[in-house]
């Protein structure tokens, strides 16, 4: 964590912070909506030429290695130190979804919706594969080899594979209800991000302004069950504005993902809230109060996205089964 910025009392000596750290995380987080905004603005209208993803892409690379990278020393906190190289293994994953997109080459249509998240699987084996032969090859008794090889595979599942689905959805054909699917669009992204974090801020206001009973006083002393119900509350609210106000879910020929906002704010609010369980479970096992300090009063890249990692392989299923 970085300190926060203070200046002496001149009366009393003392020293006084100038920014709370909720004025800190208010600061980073309104950067980074208004950075992704305009990502996302160039990625939908081709600025510059570009095709779908070509804007966002850089980020989900940017964002695997980072919290590739966190992971890391979270887990060689614990004595599982996985090698560098797999830091890098991480960003091939979400790099093979977009590269086995038709939509990524500039197709009308985005093709079948297991083709992008195929690829990444192939890649996501192919790391691993990868793994071994390196501890095969590198191999010395005592060497720890089995503790670097568990790391390596919990980092390319953890922060590979769900930053591929999240790729796919930005690639993902709009389904049209009769097996069939039209060209990409955004909704099936903006939907999870705008559920997720919306769920995020629920439960934050709620379980900081009211919350008095515990959901895991051990694992993570700060949350609360009436967080938790905040959180669902603002992730279905997400869900319906997101699907049905504005991406019009439910009209002919406009299915959008399987069982209705509903379902959606539910399930990917559910997965959501688990992701920032299991983050704080192994923040607390290293511990660590937060998994870097990148993003300031917002902590690391592993703090931004641990919702997101875990609610991003249910979104994709719910929109390709309406399919």
């Amino acid at each position: 964590m970085t300190p926060s910025a203070s200046s002496s009392d001149p009366s009393t000596g003392a020293v006084r912070p100038l920014a709370s750290p909720l004025v800190s995380r208010v600061v980073v987080g309104f950067s980074l909506l208004g950075f992704f905004l305009l990502l996302v603005w160039a990625d939908a209208t081709g600025f510059a030429g570009a095709r779908p993803a070509w804007w966002l892409l850089p980020v989900a690379l940017v964002l695997a290695v980072g919290a590739a990278e966190e992971l890391r020393s979270l887990l060689a906190a614990r004595g599982f130190a996985a090698r560098g190289a797999v830091v890098i293994g991480a960003m091939f994953v979400p790099l093979a979804a977009a590269l086995g997109s038709p939509a990524f080459h500039g197709a009308d249509l985005a093709g079948p919706p297991a083709v992008a998240c195929g690829w990444a699987a192939l890649a996501l084996l192919g790391g691993v594969a990868a793994a071994f032969l390196v501890e095969i090859v590198l191999y010395r008794p005592q060497g720890q080899a089995l503790e670097r090889l568990l790391a390596a595979v919990l980092m390319m599942v953890v922060v590979g594979l769900p930053l591929s689905a999240i790729v796919a959805l930005r690639l993902l054909g709009m389904p049209r209800g009769d097996g069939t699917w039209g060209p990409p669009g955004l909704l099936p992204l903006l939907s999870l991000v705008a559920v997720v974090k919306s769920g995020d801020v629920a439960a934050y206001l709620v379980g900081s302004t009211c919350g008095r009973r515990k959901m895991a006083p051990i694992l993570s002393p700060g949350k609360t069950w009436e967080g938790v119900a905040g959180s669902f509350a603002g992730a279905l609210l997400a869900a319906w504005i997101a699907l049905v106000v504005i991406g019009q879910s439910g009209v002919a020929g406009n299915p959008g993902p399987w069982g209705g906002f509903g379902v959606y704010g539910v399930a990917v609010g559910a997965a959501g809230i688990m992701g920032d369980l299991a983050e704080s479970l192994l923040k607390r096992e290293a511990g660590f109060k937060d998994s870097g300090s990148t993003l300031g009063g917002m902590g690391g890249i592993l703090d931004l996205t641990d919702s997101l990692l875990f609610a991003a392989p249910v979104a994709w299923l719910l929109w390709t089964a309406a399919g």
